[in-house]
């Protein structure tokens, strides 16, 4: 099962698919970190470096924002949902080669809750913390300013589910997957880029799709 995990990461969805077929519905682990990968609807898989899925309800949600912002802010569920709502449909990438086409996506755009708690002067990037207690991320200021960069709420017109990152998730949309972080817990503006679990394993920091694994030369 490990050596399938492998494969699977090594050479993408195609090869994936069919060691999923052969061995559903089983659970794998793989040295990398990717545990629970199963196949589902519209050919999303499921990624978790800590092998489980932490929850968060409605009363219990939060999302702080601090660091170099002149309003260190905690948001709740309803918070989130009373702010500006943004719509998009745009593609998900894994940098592994799957890719799931025309996802509906909404939420708060990321430059606007950052516009709202004010940004230092000598911010220039973010750290994104997810709160299942491992998982990290980072983004430039620019790139967390672009207008397809959002605090997701929704997909499919429906809450992020908890197996998809909800209640709360980031979506990136011209980066790779792993930088659209699930189960987003806080985000802190840093005057450095501070590189994100994967980052620290080798992969790249600047994840735009097509520059990264030499395989996708089609943008989101």
């Amino acid at each position: 099962m490990l050596a399938a995990g492998g494969v699977g990461v090594l050479i993408g969805a195609r090869a994936q698919d069919a060691i999923s077929s052969a061995l559903a519905p089983i659970t794998e682990r793989d040295p990398t970190g990717l545990t629970g990968l199963l196949p589902s609807g519209g050919g999303w898989r499921y990624y978790s470096v800590t092998g489980n899925q932490p929850h968060r309800d409605e009363n219990s949600y939060r999302l702080t924002v601090g660091g170099l912002v002149k309003t260190p802010t905690e948001l709740t569920l309803a918070d989130l949902r009373s702010l500006p709502q943004t719509g998009l449909t745009k593609d998900f990438q894994c940098v592994t080669g799957w890719r799931v086409r025309e996802v509906p996506w909404s939420g708060v755009r990321l430059r606007d809750l950052l516009a709202r708690v004010g940004v230092a002067a000598q911010a220039t990037a973010l750290r994104l913390v997810s709160f299942d207690g491992a998982y990290t991320e980072s983004l430039t200021l620019e790139q967390a300013s672009r207008s397809d960069v959002l605090i997701a709420l929704q997909m499919y017109g429906k809450p992020v589910t908890r197996a998809h990152g909800g209640p709360v998730r980031l979506y990136v949309a011209p980066m790779y997957g792993y930088k659209s972080l699930k189960w987003l817990g806080g985000i802190e503006v840093t005057d450095r880029v501070i590189p994100g679990y994967w980052e620290e394993r080798g992969y790249d920091v600047d994840a735009w799709i097509g520059q990264s694994n030499g395989r996708d030369d089609e943008p989101v």
